[in-house]
């Protein structure tokens, strides 16, 4: 399986960890099937180096642009500032989307890798685009 990223998302997910650092950067993805095509950074309410949440109201919100634009909410993104780009026991511990894909990115090292979660576990999935 892979995922495909709309040109530039990328470079928007990488900006807004960047921005965020030395804080986890946070934001949701919306899309159709296996193709994201929009990208919504969101606040991390933990304000955290180490974890991230988004508030109700800005999923909601996020919900409701993805709705209005034909899309679904297809992907969550958030940074590791210190690295790397792969699953913590507290991203398996805490993924309650299991239809989602799971983006994370190590900003330092302009990495970006894509994640589903199946029995139980965090399998990569690859990234084109």
């Amino acid at each position: 399986m892979s995922v495909r990223l709309a040109p530039g998302l990328r470079q928007e997910m990488l900006a807004h960890a960047e921005r965020e650092m030395p804080l986890e950067a946070c934001g949701l993805l919306g899309g159709r099937d296996s193709e994201f095509v929009l990208f919504l950074p969101c606040r991390n309410v933990l304000q955290s180096p180490t974890r991230y949440a988004i508030g109700a109201e800005e999923i909601l919100a996020a919900q409701r642009r993805f709705a209005k634009e034909g899309l679904q909410l297809a992907g969550i993104f958030h940074s590791h500032p210190a690295g790397p780009a792969q699953p913590s026991q507290i991203d398996l511990r805490e993924a309650s989307y299991p239809d989602a894909i799971y983006l994370i990115a190590a900003p330092g090292a302009q990495e970006l890798r894509a994640f589903r979660l199946e029995d139980e576990a965090m399998r990569e999935v690859a990234v084109e685009g």
